[in-house]
């Protein structure tokens, strides 16, 4: 397959396809070792593009260097961690049930492990140019997991996407994998996305965008002959509750952690707080002042591309063709090229009301809902579909007063904070990066850190099979030193 910007035609997807399943064949006997090396390889050539890669990106995106740099480290540490990962090896979780023959009736000889499940194929985000596409955080995880890979480049960043698609086909070169174990695959129709999708050797599907796109994506593959998972993560308002005595106490200092948070990067992230709940106070009085004046000295900026600004626009009308929406920030133009910053404000009774204010408005916006009591402030907060984070800035007298917050907030949200702000996503093994819908078509797992490798994966267990006909992992001696359970026993 050509790493050309040349655009992928719909008759092409079925030899494309074709070629991942076969390249899987063979890319699923590759050792962890080997796999592991591989990961390491395309860290190092994506490192090797340079500067080339950055001022590409920055041409493409209007991303600034400092964030690109950041975000460059951040893919290649995924790739690094997988291949960590690989060579520490429980991941397959292992374990191991010895015959019992005595026992009536018989028990078998029972072993279990996780195996990739085939071919995935991968949407590059339009917001991460690097660490949620071509050799992000999906692809790192499915070639960590033994499964090839089909990436669909975002239009938004194709020669980006090109570089860094180059450079994995060095490291394939290099480490001497399967030729297609992953591919690149370009193209702006919705034909293309939904043939990739349907066609049959298509095994799972990583996304990250829109609603509209991901629904869109799962559909497809629900109306398969075989149906198949897709995992896509499709933003969030990720909610944000103002208890009466933490505004109190820091109302100002809340104001400006999160007029920082609304605006990074100009609201271009799936964990933007854009929806902002309190009660009526003095304090809550004082924090839509110190917000609405710190977002007003915020300078209006380019967002990644025209049709992410449109969209913006547009979303934004609709919110504030709502008789009960005041803005409390400067006014905006709608036909200028950048993007300025808004906060509005809203009654608890108008936004239960009005289902176009609960939806994400992807950029740097935020609402403020002020509710009359505890009560409307928890029927806003459960108005809101499943979210990627929820948000509680409380102090211990706060807390102390409504312990069941916490409990709700876990059923909102795959990630809940405290006395924080959701932007900025630690890669590690402890971070859930999902929801539950229509944060993400599966609550079960996450997209960021180790346990995302368990998308691309499923269980098979091995009954009487003779030892040397076994996986590595599962023969009774092994050459990794993998942990694994062995009769409902801890094992290294």
């Amino acid at each position: 397959m050509s790493l050309s910007n040349s655009i992928t035609s719909l008759p092409e997807i079925d030899q494309i396809m074709d070629q991942s399943m076969q390249s899987f064949l063979a890319y699923k006997k590759v050792s962890a070792i080997e796999r592991a090396a591989f990961l390491e390889r395309i860290a190092f050539e994506i490192e090797a593009l340079g500067e080339e890669l950055i001022k590409t990106t920055k041409e493409e995106t209007n991303l600034p260097e400092a964030r690109l740099l950041g975000e460059r480290g951040r893919t290649t540490m995924q790739l690094r961690m997988f291949a960590s990962m690989l060579l520490e090896g429980s991941w397959v979780e292992a374990s191991i049930d010895h015959a019992i023959p005595d026992k009536v009736p018989a028990k078998p000889d029972i072993r279990k492990m996780l195996v990739p499940v085939g071919p995935v194929v991968v949407f590059g985000a339009s917001n991460f140019p690097y660490a949620y596409s071509t050799a992000g955080g999906d692809t790192a995880s499915a070639l960590a997991s033994g499964c090839s890979v089909v990436v669909k480049a975002h239009p938004a960043h194709l020669r980006t996407s090109t570089l860094i698609a180059a450079a994995i086909e060095k490291a394939i070169d290099f480490c001497k994998m399967p030729k297609h174990c992953f591919q690149h695959v370009t193209g702006t129709s919705f034909e293309i996305g939904k043939a990739l999708v349907q066609q049959s050797n298509t095994s799972a599907v990583g996304f990250t965008g829109s609603f509209t796109g991901g629904r869109a994506l799962y559909d497809y593959a629900s109306v398969r002959n075989k149906p198949i998972p897709v995992f896509s993560e499709m933003g969030s308002t990720n909610p944000v509750l103002l208890l009466q005595d933490a505004l109190l106490q820091n109302a100002e200092t809340i104001a400006t952690q999160y007029a920082g948070s609304i605006t990074l990067g100009v609201g271009q992230f799936c964990t933007n707080p854009g929806l902002i709940i309190g009660i009526q106070s003095v304090g809550l009085n004082r924090f839509k002042a110190t917000l609405s004046n710190a977002i007003n000295q915020v300078a209006p900026a380019k967002m990644l591309h025209v049709g992410i600004l449109k969209a913006y626009e547009t979303k934004l009308s609709k919110v504030l063709a709502n008789a009960g929406v005041t803005p409390l920030t400067n006014e905006i133009a709608f036909d200028a090229d950048i993007a300025s910053p808004m906060i509005v404000h809203v009654q608890g009774i108008d936004f239960l009301k009005d289902e176009n204010l609960k939806e994400e408005v992807f950029g740097p916006y935020a609402i403020i809902v002020e509710c009359t009591d505890m009560d409307e402030l928890k029927a806003v907060w459960n108005s809101v579909s499943g979210q990627l984070t929820t948000s509680i800035m409380g102090s211990d007298k706060d807390f102390e007063a409504n312990p069941e917050l916490i409990e709700l907030a876990t059923q909102i949200a795959g990630r809940v904070l405290l006395n924080g702000v959701p932007t900025g996503v630690e890669v590690c093994a402890s971070m859930v990066h999902g929801g539950p819908y229509p944060a993400t078509t599966d609550s079960r797992f996450t997209a960021v850190g180790l346990n995302a490798v368990k998308r691309w994966v499923r269980p098979v267990c091995y009954q009487n099979c003779p030892d040397h006909l076994l996986p590595e992992a599962l023969k009774e001696t092994n050459p990794f030193k993998i942990k694994r359970m062995i009769d409902g026993n801890p094992y290294q």
